[in-house]
């Protein structure tokens, strides 16, 4: 379908399939390689939303990410809220509207707020809403500002994913420096990923007429993305945006619309040993009154238009620079048929080669924009000469700008990248070096087509070098000339009405707001960012933020470098949780960790709980009429008497080697590890520096220099942090490495007094005879067909068998187990269970009696301090505290006088029932299935000196009576667990 805004020839979109969609309730069509923006502006839509704080009519502005105007909702089975309508793709069906419109966005109620624009400027609500109080207003506020609000529910259909992916080389953008950089890593015979976030490989040559190597710009691009395509060592990502740059070279990709059934979006994780940054450059506004005009448009955007999508979004047109870029733009908006009525440029002289792009067009030297004329959209430019004179009116439907060109630095800025101010460019640009990190084309300053060739190919060698390949260089080269010359203008002196002339487009942000925090003192370039919010939106102030650093600059009577730029932080761009969190299930979305057995799990009844470190565990399996307590009964009762299996995989694993790994291990451990042998394990505690309980768990000895360390579910990345921390600041001289295997080995562990002949039942090539595979020790073997480990120790004061297995052959294990275990009333175990079964054995656990106040003495275990060994960590601190006469709260066992009164854990203790001080608290209560009455573990004043005593616990306004009994309360010998 062709209109008078839709081109015949050229653009990216596939004319033979058109594609019906529908905005703001009417019917539209567009053609497959559309965005909803191009798809709008050749059906001559120009009001396209509303703005944040003033109700503004916003038309469309940008062509890609740096839009900063035209936010709409997507409705339907995917909704989302508050995406950018140039870059959401046209698809059958699609539906969006409009945002902060009521009633409709052809008459909003909402936009009597720019009548009142002067008393509502920036902070306005700090220094008004005080009186009554903030609550009073906060409701309305919320509902009269703001954009779409969050979808109701995910998508029923459909799913995300997260992915892992390591490489040599990672090349961030596919433009002309980035495709150069890629070929010369990937013929190098370097592993290299590519990731764009646009739907073909190409970037600016897509858009530009432009030749290399006497080869069309676009077909350069187009035979190179289908030569890197064919290669094994090269992999491609399009519709990905690289949005943080985090830790030790970890790099987040989000992937749109995957070309795989049932997936919606994917979250990569990379690790690269080199990052090359081609992410272009984004072109910025120029200040002026009225500049957020549906109608105003960015000068690239315009061009991107016409060349990508065949889309000319206007009949006549005034150009507004300070720079060369827009003369090229120009060009083709005359080749597309768009008359280009004049060209503005705020410089004193235009370069000739500037001028020889665009003969047919008036050309005003020394001249700006004032103001754009119309009500909803552009009628006409109100423009003058800089230094004065009169002003003069332009007929024109559109007011294309470039205010010069914003190197895409988020990412080098993320990566710890310094910055400085380029005078050659009026812009940001990285500045230092980084080992792993380098900046190329437009993301380094560098505009020109040669440059950016030249700028890619030897980044990648050099990287390719360094990692041990023979690269070859081999520069493309660019076949015309180019300039980039810019005298920035930060803003009209006296020439035009700040009220409404924007610095921020998406904030609603303008100079008079930027000329108030100054005036009131927040000169800091942080300072006006918060004061204003300019630079906080969606776009990430791509368009906006050096607009106002040059506008604070001039206030100032300061450089543009001494003001600053603000800091940098991901999301570079917009990223929908449910791509973070890699989960779509039932009515939300929240990023937990789930083992592969958690769909049977729930397909089994069991009701599932929150673990630590995200983790989601099952909590009871109950069957039908138990209620918790009768579940939790009778899997206890099949632990104690028969077998039961639970999933261990969330506790933390973590593999240490190098040959100080020894030291280590004692030095985190406040019992000695380095003399246990191979196959062995040992039980062991840590402590923090201040000699209190950190975690507890066991360590296997793999070898001589090799361990792994298991530790609580809760604790598993403070453990880990905190040794990375002992390596990298206390012993950095130390040869040992960390690694977290958490999700690599998983397990199911299967624990009774028939444990051994269910172990047996499912084959097993390892002697489960007790004298060759003794209590705390480990083998590794073959089971039910699977490679396995397994390890003899118990968390339920049971004979257990933990078999660890791949991640991928869990689910087999687990089912097959449950199968074998069928004769003995094997039964699924929850972690209520568990909690049941430890507190009869009276283990302490992790937020129980290990609550950050308690140390090894405390928990009755002072016989794992080892007083013979070396250093360890909190071994001071803990022979400090107990040298003090303080009195230390101890681990006792309650029995309540009434044996059938539970009591409330977490209820103090207090002596003879008096309204005193607490002198303990009750930190753990459950039925005891061996005693069939209620027990209860408490940390006690002097508890355990106590036994036999009576205390008494406050519930409230109700005082119950327990005696002070041992806190173990079933086979105290461990005669059991060791069978």
């Amino acid at each position: 379908m062709l209109t008078d805004f839709r081109l015949g020839d050229g653009g990216a979109i596939d004319r033979g399939r058109p594609i019906d969609f529908e905005f703001d309730g009417k019917r539209y069509s567009g053609f497959e390689g559309d965005t909803l923006a191009s798809a709008l502006l050749a059906n001559g839509v120009r009001l396209a939303a509303r703005s944040f704080k003033y109700h503004r009519p916003r038309g469309i502005i940008g062509a890609w990410t740096e839009e900063p105007g035209a936010f709409v909702e997507v409705l339907g089975e995917r909704a989302s809220a508050n995406q950018a309508a140039t870059t959401i793709r046209l698809e059958k069906g699609l539906k969006a509207r409009a945002v902060n419109c009521w009633p409709s966005l052809g008459f909003d109620l909402g936009a009597v707020n720019s009548l009142i624009a002067p008393l509502i400027p920036a902070a306005f609500y700090y220094k008004t809403f005080f009186w009554p109080k903030w609550e009073f207003y906060e409701p309305l506020i919320r509902k009269a500002a703001g954009l779409a609000g969050a979808p109701a529910a995910p998508p029923r259909e459909g799913r995300f994913e997260s992915r892992n992916w390591h490489c040599d080389v990672l090349v961030v953008g596919a433009g002309p420096s980035g495709l150069s950089a890629a070929a010369t890593a990937a013929k190098a015979g370097a592993r290299v990923l590519i990731a764009d976030d646009g739907p073909m490989l190409g970037g600016s040559l897509i858009d530009r007429n432009c030749t290399i190597a006497g080869e069309c710009g676009s077909d350069w691009a187009g035979r190179i993305a289908q030569v890197l395509a064919g290669l094994e060592n090269v992999a491609v990502l399009k519709n990905s945006t690289a949005w943080a740059y985090r830790e030790h070279g970890l790099v987040l990709i989000r992937e749109q619309n995957p070309n795989l059934d049932g997936l919606i979006e994917r979250n990569w994780k990379v690790r690269a040993k080199r990052v090359i940054l081609a992410s272009g450059a984004s072109e910025r506004m120029l200040v002026f009154s009225c500049n957020d005009r549906p109608g105003v448009m960015l000068a690239s955007a315009v061009q991107r238009y016409v060349n990508r999508h065949a889309v000319k979004p206007s009949r006549r047109a005034v150009v507004f620079t300070n720079n060369d870029s827009a003369y090229e733009a120009a060009a083709d908006m005359s080749s597309a048929g768009i008359e280009v009525a004049a060209i503005m440029d705020s410089r004193a002289s235009v370069p000739e080669l500037a001028r020889s792009l665009v003969s047919e067009s008036e050309v005003l030297d020394g001249h700006v924009v004032l103001r754009a004329l119309g009500g909803r959209r552009v009628r006409a430019a109100e423009c003058a000469p800089v230094n004065g004179g009169s002003k003069r009116r332009i007929d024109c439907d559109l007011i294309a700008v470039s205010g010069g060109w914003n190197p895409s630095v988020q990412l080098w800025s993320q990566s710890r990248g310094n910055l400085s101010y380029c005078e050659r460019i009026a812009a940001w640009i990285p500045s230092g070096k980084a080992r792993t990190v380098l900046c190329v084309g437009g993301a380094s300053g560098e505009f020109s087509l040669a440059g950016s060739l030249d700028q890619g190919t030897r980044a990648a060698y050099r990287a390719a070098a360094d990692l041990g390949y023979s690269p070859r260089l081999e520069v493309p080269s660019a076949d015309s000339a180019e300039g980039y010359g810019i005298e920035p203008i930060w803003r009209p002196e006296g020439r035009c009405d700040e009220s409404d002339s924007f610095v921020d487009i998406l904030n609603d942000v303008t100079l008079r707001d930027v000329r108030i925090a100054v005036s009131e003192g927040y000169c800091d370039i942080e300072h006006v960012k918060r004061y204003t919010t300019a630079g906080m939106g969606m776009d990430q102030g791509r368009t906006g933020n050096m607009n106002v650093i040059g506008a604070v600059a001039s206030l100032r009577g300061v450089d543009v470098a001494e003001v600053g730029v603000t800091t940098y932080r991901s999301p570079v761009a917009p990223v929908p949780f449910g791509t973070i969190c890699g989960l779509t299930e039932g009515s939300t979305v929240r990023p937990y960790r789930h083992t592969p057995v958690t769909g049977w799990h729930i397909e089994n009844g069991a009701i599932m709980y929150e673990a630590g470190a995200r983790w989601r565990r099952p909590g009871y399996y109950p069957k039908a009429g138990e209620t918790l307590q009768d579940a939790v009964k009778r899997e206890a009762l099949a632990v104690r008497k028969g077998v039961g299996i639970y999933d261990g995989s969330p506790l933390g694993t973590f593999k240490i080697t190098g040959t100080d790994s020894s030291r280590l291990m004692d030095y985190i451990y406040t019992n000695k590890v380095s003399d246990i042998r191979p196959g062995s394990i040992r039980y062991g505690m840590m402590l923090t520096d201040d000699g209190l309980i950190l975690d507890d768990g066991v360590c296997f000895r793999l070898s001589e220099h090799c361990y792994l360390v298991s530790t609580s579910t809760a604790n598993a990345g403070v453990v880990h942090r905190h040794i990375e921390k002992l390596l990298a600041v206390d012993r950095p001289e130390w040869n040992a490495l960390v690694t977290d295997l958490t999700c690599q080995w998983m397990n199911a562990t299967i624990c009774g007094p028939h444990a051994r002949e269910v172990v047996a039942a499912l084959g097993t090539d390892i002697d489960l005879d007790p004298e060759a595979f003794p209590f705390m020790s480990f083998r590794d073997g073959s089971v039910a067909g699977m490679p396995a480990r397994i390890a003899r120790v118990s968390f339920t004061g049971e004979l257990s068998f933990e078999i660890n297995v791949r991640a991928r052959d869990l689910l087999k294990l687990w089912t097959t187990s449950m199968e074998a275990g069928m004769p003995y009333g094997i039964a699924p175990v929850g972690s209520e269970t568990n909690h049941v079964l430890r507190v009869e054995k009276g283990f302490a656990s992790i937020g129980h009696e290990v609550d950050g106040t308690a140390d090894p003495f405390d928990l009755g275990m002072g016989w794992i301090m080892s007083m013979t060994k070396g250093d360890f960590v909190g071994r001071r601190s803990v022979l400090l505290r107990r040298e003090s006469s303080k009195v230390r709260r101890e681990l006792v066992g309650l029995l309540a006088k009434d044996s059938e009164r539970m009591l409330a854990e977490g209820a103090p203790l207090t002596p003879m029932g008096k309204k005193t001080a607490a002198e303990g608290f009750v930190t753990a209560s459950v039925w005891s299935v061996v005693h069939e009455r209620p027990i209860a573990l408490a940390l006690l004043a002097n508890g355990q000196h106590r036994a036999g005593e009576s205390v008494f616990v406050r519930e409230l306004d109700e005082v119950v009576e327990a005696s002070v009994v041992p806190p173990c309360f079933y086979d105290p010998r461990g005669q059991r667990l060791r069978g």
